[in-house]
Order: C-alpha cells, then sequence, then structure tokens
C-alpha cells in the first residue's frame, strides 16, 4: 500500500500518523487546505506541520493554494452546508488526483479524527472521490484516539487552532460572546457611531 494521507494540521494527524504505523503503514502527509483562512492562520498550520512530519521523519507534501477567493465563490450561496458541498469535497477530490497522478493506490484524510467533524459524511464522500479516480479510500474511525491524539499534541508544543479552518468557523466559535456582547454595554450599534469622533491622516 502506498498511502497518501490528506492532512489538516498537525495535532489532527498526530493520532493518525501513531496508529497508521502501529498497522505497519508508513503514510505520506498530504498538505492541501483552501478552505483556512486568514493567511497567517494557514501559515501557522502549515508550518506546524511541517516541522512535525520533518521531526518524526514522515514524507510530507505541501501544496500551496491560500484559496481565498475560491472559497468565497463557492461557499456563499451554502453557508451552512460549506462543509460537505464545498471544504470536504474539495480538499479529498485534490488528494485522489494527485495521488493517481503520482504512484499512490490509497488515500485517507486525518479528518477522520475529529469528532466535530461530519464524520459519515467524509468516509462517503472520500469512498466517492477514490473510486472516480481509481484509487482506495482507507476508511479508520480514528476518533477513538483523538484525546489522546491532542495531549500528546499539547506536550509536544504543537501549533493547537481553536476554530476548524474558514472565517465562518471562526465565526462560529464566537457567536455566544457575539449575542452575549450585543446585549451588553459595551457592545456598539449604528446608532452610537453618530457620537464617536474619527481622526483620519
Amino acid at each position: 500500500m502506498k498511502l497518501l494521507l490528506h492532512t489538516c494540521c498537525a495535532p489532527c494527524s498526530v493520532y493518525c500518523i501513531d496508529e497508521l504505523r502501529s498497522e505497519n503503514i508508513e503514510p505520506t502527509v498530504y498538505w492541501f487546505n483552501p478552505n483556512i483562512h486568514p493567511y497567517m492562520e494557514y501559515k501557522a498550520r502549515r508550518d506546524c506541520l511541517k516541522e512535525y512530519t520533518n521531526s518524526i521523519n514522515v514524507n510530507a507534501i505541501f501544496e500551496e493554494n491560500y484559496g481565498l477567493d475560491d472559497f468565497c465563490k463557492n461557499v456563499v450561496n451554502s453557508l451552512d452546508t460549506r462543509c460537505q458541498d464545498y471544504c470536504y469535497p474539495v480538499r479529498l477530490e485534490q488528494t485522489a488526483k494527485y495521488a493517481k497522478e503520482n504512484g499512490f493506490d490509497t488515500i485517507s484524510t486525518t479528518l477522520l479524527v475529529s469528532p466535530y467533524q461530519k464524520h459519515e459524511i467524509i468516509k462517503d464522500l472520500g469512498e466517492v472521490i477514490s473510486k472516480k479516480y481509481g484509487v482506495e479510500f482507507l476508511y479508520r474511525d480514528f476518533r477513538v484516539g483523538f484525546r489522546q491524539g491532542q495531549a500528546k499534541a499539547r506536550e509536544l508544543g504543537l501549533y493547537m487552532q481553536k476554530y476548524c479552518g474558514c472565517v465562518f468557523s471562526e465565526e462560529d466559535r464566537y457567536r455566544k460572546k457575539i449575542e452575549k456582547d450585543k446585549k451588553g454595554k459595551d457592545f456598539i450599534n449604528i446608532e452610537n457611531l453618530k457620537d464617536l469622533v474619527v481622526y483620519q491622516s
């Protein structure tokens, strides 16, 4: 088996790589995540993964595509279903395409480790897309090791992101705070703007 493992970040890869190696499967990590924004977040996750894979002697391929424009164009009309309509398929399709063109016979993804992702949808998409490109999809329910992997990632000092990846998931992260602020004294609404003095240089 020659496995190309789509990888969203270093912390999520920890358990997946350990588990695959315990099965004598040596993955090649594949970074392709045009859904991660803003750029400094994208860079932080990418650079951390580069350092981690180097430290554990895992081959890694980094496909650079900071795709904010394409992301916005593709999700603007379906924000509530952006994960299954764009974020999952665009990454799995590119992984399968790269695998087919570069001698890999199997793909998988570290997205399968997160209990916060839509697991069954990822599994179904992985199977359909891999069949389209004539490669196998290696399914594992890595969720059983999510906490273990996260704990090890913290011990190693890996960059631990606070939201899934896109700007809308970051908004979701702060949704309760946003609603609380709207009701609080510190919230500035449009009616209060007339009382502010704006200085221009």
